[in-house]
């Protein structure tokens, strides 16, 4: 019996996507829920699982094709086909102790590699997600050797590198080396083209429509993180050990900024139509990376939490960021951005606002500077602070005042602790 693999559904408003990758082949053993191919959508990618246990079908849709909610995927065979491909590994296991049997498996690794295929578990490299599979091509690395930190010990692309860079190359492999490079002396300068995601489509689309749209302006600022250092470096082991989670920089600016949101209602404000919105709660997207791209997630009610409660939940998008588990309802809303380009090493950037918020904030690398203090010429380690904004909502009085507020809060941060 034959169960249809369809697309779910995707989301509010999103009634399309992109299959991006076939995780699972025809004739391929599949169990109920392990998922058997990667959808590519405008904000995330979706995974779709098998609904039964089974032998996969035929696929019914190519890589690269654009499908509907509700279009069938493939097939699964959950009835006798399922059951009669069970025995298979049996006799496999019975004769691998004839004398025939070794030197077959010594001349031909391949063949080896495939009859412990099907006895893989859903960790193995059928069921991993495109960036990571792309990953393992790239490194030559097994992905049964590798143990793996993500979500139910699923590896990571982090895992894979780490992989690489600490195993040497096996000793086929260096045999092969000189022939990879004979190829590429002769062939001279190569190209590669490859398709452009859907996600990085949507991206470069949204962001264009940003600079078409709004009267972009930014305006900088700098802050001493002297006191913000002191205070991560003096309770960030008591912090850990009670909540859980490492203190950072980013709990600190998400706190502080709203509360400059709070006195400066319009940076959270947005434009529809002929109207201004303006919203009374704090939504922040955070901008982390994925495999894919840059993606925003939403801390809601930001301004509600805790500095831990913060840092907690950008730990959590960060780890499922890289893993590909961010749902797409959180990515939704949103009302202001900030954007952390310093944990890569950007000095000074004009980030580009998020529709159809009006504003983002851009942090960058702490870097030691002279500055003057009461007069005298000190070492500081020091910040540039970036606001983006829309200027046809928010005039250069008010994201100064924005940036101003900010930088008090982090430089005192007691003005956090009293709501000052």
């Amino acid at each position: 019996m034959a169960t249809e693999v369809t697309v779910p559904v995707l989301g509010e408003s999103i009634t399309e996507a992109t299959l991006g990758e076939w995780l699972k082949q025809p004739g391929d053993k599949v169990a109920a829920d392990e998922p058997i191919a990667s959808l590519e959508t405008d904000k995330v990618s979706v995974e779709v699982p098998s609904p039964v246990a089974g032998i996969m079908g035929e696929h019914a849709v190519k890589v690269g094709e654009t499908v509907q909610v509700g279009a069938m995927l493939a097939t699964i065979d959950s009835g006798d086909g399922a059951a009669a491909s069970a025995p298979a590994p049996q006799p496999a296991v019975t004769a691998s102790p004839e004398p025939a049997a070794a030197p077959a498996e010594q001349s031909n690794p391949a063949a080896t590699a495939g009859q412990q295929a099907p006895s893989s578990s859903s960790d193995g490299p059928a069921a991993l997600s495109p960036s990571v599979r792309r990953a393992v091509l790239e490194h030559g690395v097994d992905p049964s050797t590798v143990k793996g930190t993500g979500k139910d010990g699923r590896l990571t692309k982090d895992d894979v590198a780490a992989a690489a860079a600490s195993t040497p190359a096996p000793a086929p492999a260096a045999a092969a080396a000189p022939v990879s490079a004979s190829v590429a002396a002769s062939t001279g300068r190569k190209e590669e083209r490859v398709r452009m995601t859907r996600l990085r489509q949507t991206i470069a689309k949204r962001l264009k429509e940003a600079q078409n749209t709004a009267a972009m302006l930014t305006t900088f600022n700098d802050v001493d993180m002297t006191a913000v250092i002191a205070a991560r470096a003096k309770y960030k082991d008591l912090f850990e050990k009670k909540h859980g989670v490492r203190l950072g920089f980013m709990g600190f600016f998400v706190k502080a900024a709203t509360m400059a949101l709070r006195d400066i209602p319009s940076v959270n404000a947005s434009i529809e139509g002929d109207d201004i919105v303006y919203h009374d709660y704090a939504d922040i997207s955070v901008a982390v990376s994925s495999p894919g791209g840059l993606v925003v997630p939403v801390i809601r009610d930001a301004d509600q939490m805790s500095v831990a409660q913060i840092e907690k939940t950008i730990g959590d998008f960060g780890k499922r960021a890289k893993d590909g588990a961010l749902k797409m309802d959180e990515m939704k809303g949103g009302t202001f951005t900030i954007s952390n380009g310093g944990v890569f090493g950007s000095l000074m950037s004009t980030p580009i606002i998020n529709p159809p918020q009006s504003a983002v904030l851009g942090l960058h690398r702490i870097d030691e500077r002279p500055v003057v203090v009461d007069g005298q010429i000190v070492i500081r380690p020091m910040m540039y602070l970036a606001l983006s904004y829309d200027h046809r909502l928010i005039d250069g009085r008010e994201a100064v005042t924005f940036l101003v507020a900010l930088k008090n809060a982090i430089e005192d941060p007691t003005r956090i602790l009293i709501d000052l």
